[in-house]
């Protein structure tokens, strides 16, 4: 049987890493990017090609929000692979600042990576696909703040819901080749190994502890948590969705605001167990 073909953007690490990983126990031969340290590039190449000795498994250097470089890379990665069933466009970065702090260049940069890269590499994957009749499938990794607002993401949160609506757009443009694109939301997410996080910045740690308490499901997400669902969507099971855009976040964006004094002291948003 011949092997599912992928391309994944910032494949190294966090959520990337478990997409790369979960892709791979399904059959994929994959080709990611990695922007800077090679060494967890090298480590993740090694683990895949020990535990799939029959897949291929590539990365490749890119710092995808620079001119020409989306299609650059995406162009190498297909020409490795052979082909292409499925782009996961997952590179990004987190940068918060309020209106007060908000720096252009900050700003410039969220923009070009995280919206006008993702955009071109969709265009490159469903030009491709459709020029070679392939069904194929792509995947974008949003958040769940492009749904709800947080102090400081007016640039970050608000280019999430960009990319949330322009998935539609681009679902119905490329519906009649049989290409399907959908959005993938995570919400509180661990981005490290449990080695790794025993070397986190400790804010990091204590945030992690403080939204596991407060998550409905009771633990925070991690990138396999996400890497199911590209999976999931990737997959014939999935055949009839376009267009979507799926939250995994253990219910951590479900709670409104509290509405009273009472209901903010008896914890408000947290899941209430049953004795």
């Amino acid at each position: 049987m011949q092997r599912k073909k992928a391309i994944v953007t910032g494949g190294s690490s966090g959520i990337g890493r478990g997409i790369v990983y979960s892709l791979a126990e399904d059959g994929y031969d994959i080709v990611f990017s990695y922007r800077s340290k090679k060494e967890n590039a090298y480590r993740v190449l090694e683990e895949l090609r020990t535990k799939y000795p029959g897949g291929s498994f590539e990365g490749i250097e890119a710092e995808l929000s620079e001119d020409g470089a989306g299609t650059a890379f995406f162009r190498q990665a297909v020409e490795k692979l052979g082909g292409l069933d499925l782009l996961v466009n997952n590179a990004g970065v987190t940068i918060l600042e309020s209106i007060f702090d908000l720096t252009e260049k900050n700003m410039d940069y969220l923009y070009r990576l995280l919206f006008r890269n993702y955009v071109i590499l969709m265009r490159e994957a469903a030009a491709y696909m459709a020029a070679g009749g392939i069904k194929g499938s792509i995947i974008n990794i949003s958040s769940v703040r492009g749904n709800s607002a947080h102090p400081g993401d007016l640039v970050y949160g608000g280019i999430k819901a960009a990319l949330n609506r322009a998935c539609q757009s681009v679902a119905l443009d490329v519906a009649s080749c049989g290409i399907r694109v959908n959005n993938i939301l995570p919400g509180a997410t661990r981005r490290f190994t449990p080695e790794e996080e025993k070397l986190a910045d400790p804010a990091h740690v204590e945030k992690i502890r403080f939204l596991s308490e407060r998550i409905p499901l009771e633990r925070y997400g991690t990138p396999e948590d996400v890497g199911n669902a590209v999976v999931f969507l990737a997959s014939e099971k999935a055949s009839y969705i376009t267009g979507a855009s799926l939250v995994v976040d253990g219910g951590l964006s479900l709670p409104g605001l509290a509405e009273t004094a009472a209901e903010a002291e008896s914890g408000w948003g947290r899941s209430r167990r049953r004795v």
